[in-house]
């Protein structure tokens, strides 16, 4: 009888394995007042429960092992004496710490009341953000940030103020690009001429400028062939200087021909757009068909605004004068199955006419085959 009542009267043999975490809550924070220590309270209640629960999963806490009873619902007012005093429970204490940051409450009011070992977790560290990786000198080289050589300049914002300033530089150096072609138009040159007739006439020279059409360029050659006398009509026969100069009067500038080495240049051409985009001869010989700069002139050696050049310090003056024909047209179209003529084609801009001067098949002697 005497068994049966203490069985009843300390139940405490069966209240470890019964009795719950709220439970346990309840019967100690009866009275209490603060927020804070219910907290505490409650902090350490779940703490027992947690180890209760890793140790009985490792092996160590037998089925009638006294440790794992919880505290009597009597006068239990601090919670420490419900904490075991072995040194092993309080080294897992900091490792199961973490896992209060899953509860309901404020974790800041925790990291007040749990101290220095709150301080000591990895989640404490990385909310005060008081250490970096980059502090410690352990960023791995794959995660450093690095400039790509291969990627294209960030895009400018279209703005009002941009477009103007654009439209202000264009505007400056298209300006500049007209002052510069104005002044090689305005650049004077000489150039040695022959008529030809099937023999090679001398005809001096003739001086115009780089931004002059070619129709002016015969114009000039016709009256030079009218002063001199020289023979023209068309037929090659030797006349009387009179009559030669009367028969080079008569001449259009439309009958005349500019024929250099073996291109012939249309009358609406200038001089500066073969000069400008330095068109080739097409010859064996290589270069170019107006071989004149296309920079502007330099400064004049003299100040005088009336100062003029001679003819012999003009570009041009030590030019071959066999290479720039001047051939009646009627003669040519009598004469263009016969070399030289036959070997003559008129300019055309573009491959195609690079393609015919290339591709003319010719005998040793620059004679072309005929088929």
């Amino acid at each position: 009888m005497a068994d049966k009542g203490d069985q009843n009267a300390n139940p405490r043999g069966f209240a470890g394995k019964t009795v719950s975490a709220e439970e346990m809550l309840k019967s100690q924070t009866v009275g209490l007042v603060h927020l804070s220590d219910f907290r505490k309270r409650r902090a350490e209640v779940l703490e027992q429960k947690e180890r209760e629960a890793h140790d009985k999963s490792l092996g160590r806490l037998g089925s009638g092992n006294s440790k794992s009873a919880t505290p009597s619902t009597g006068d239990v007012t601090d919670g420490s004496s419900a904490a075991p005093s072995d040194e092993p429970p309080k080294k897992k204490k900091k490792k199961k710490l973490p896992a209060k940051s899953k509860l309901s409450f404020g974790d800041d009011a925790d990291d007040e009341d749990t101290g220095a070992d709150s301080a000591a977790t990895p989640s404490s560290i990385s909310r005060s953000g008081s250490k970096t990786p980059g502090e410690e000198g352990v960023i791995p080289a794959s995660t450093r940030i690095k400039a790509n050589p291969n990627a294209r300049p960030p895009p400018k914002a279209v703005t009002k103020a941009s477009l103007q300033s654009e439209a202000q530089v264009r505007e400056t150096l298209r300006k500049e690009f007209l002052a510069m072609q104005e002044a090689i138009k305005n650049t004077e040159i000489l150039i040695p001429f022959v008529f030809f007739d099937g023999t090679r006439i001398p005809g001096g020279s003739v001086k115009v400028k780089k931004g002059d059409p070619i129709w002016l360029f015969l114009d000039r050659c016709r009256k030079v062939g009218a002063e001199l006398g020289v023979g023209g009509g068309g037929d090659g026969a030797a006349k009387a200087k009179k009559n030669n100069r009367r028969e080079w009067a008569r001449i259009s500038v439309d009958d005349l021909m500019l024929v250099r080495g073996d291109v012939i240049v249309p009358q609406h051409y200038e001089f500066y757009h073969f000069i400008a985009n330095q068109v080739p001869s097409f010859s064996k010989q290589g270069g170019l068909l107006f071989d004149y700069s296309n920079k502007p002139p330099s400064d004049k050696p003299s100040d005088d605004p009336l100062y003029k050049p001679n003819n012999d310090q003009l570009e041009g003056a030590d030019k071959e004068a066999a290479e720039t024909k001047v051939v009646d047209r009627r003669w040519y179209e009598r004469n263009k199955h016969i070399y030289p003529a036959s070997l003559w084609l008129e300019y055309e801009p573009g491959k195609e006419f690079e393609e015919k001067m290339t591709s003319t098949r010719r005998d040793a002697s620059g004679n072309t085959f005929f088929f």
